[in-house]
């Protein structure tokens, strides 16, 4: 157990709480599509609940915070992914005859894994580093996944943009 994991997942999940905040106050319409804001926020709490997990936590810690060992990482990583809906390695269904299928993710966990990619940008203080990463990310979802990805993404950039030019 590390102090430095334990800020890092406190941090975490306090900046999914700052985007969520920021998406209420500047994005509004990408919530207006979720049906019940308070079962959403509800789920937002228990966000990423499970790295505290026996399977997950020491495999995090030690791999960002101590000597790697891979092999252990990816077994919490595995776990991680699919024991986590707002993961779109979730959303993917392995079949032994056709190979992996993509399923259409709900919506709130399209919105939960977006506010997820965009901690990192809040950790850099660069609100825009979500686009950029998404770039150079080939995540593997459905049509209908992508494109509501890519509607999202599109309303925080014009919101983006906007908060800058009203803060300058």
């Amino acid at each position: 157990m590390s102090k430095e994991y334990d800020e890092y997942l406190t941090n975490h999940i306090d900046n999914v709480w700052k985007g969520y905040r920021w998406v209420e106050k500047y994005a509004p319409e990408i919530l207006n599509k979720i049906d019940n804001i308070k079962e959403f926020e509800k789920q937002l709490r228990a966000h990423d609940k499970s790295k505290w997990s026996d399977e997950e936590y020491d495999a995090y810690d030690k791999y960002f915070y101590g000597k790697k060992d891979q092999a252990e990482f990816d077994l919490a990583w595995a776990h991680h992914q699919k024991l986590n809906e707002h993961h779109w390695q979730y959303w993917l269904l392995f079949n032994d005859e056709d190979g992996v299928k993509t399923l259409d993710m709900p919506y709130e966990y399209i919105v939960e894994m977006i506010l997820d990619w965009w901690t990192f940008s809040w950790s850099k203080n660069n609100l825009n580093e979500i686009f950029k990463w998404y770039e150079l990310h080939d995540i593997n979802v459905s049509k209908n996944t992508r494109k509501e990805v890519e509607n999202i993404l599109d309303v925080l950039k014009d919101a983006i943009d906007q908060y800058e030019v009203d803060t300058e």
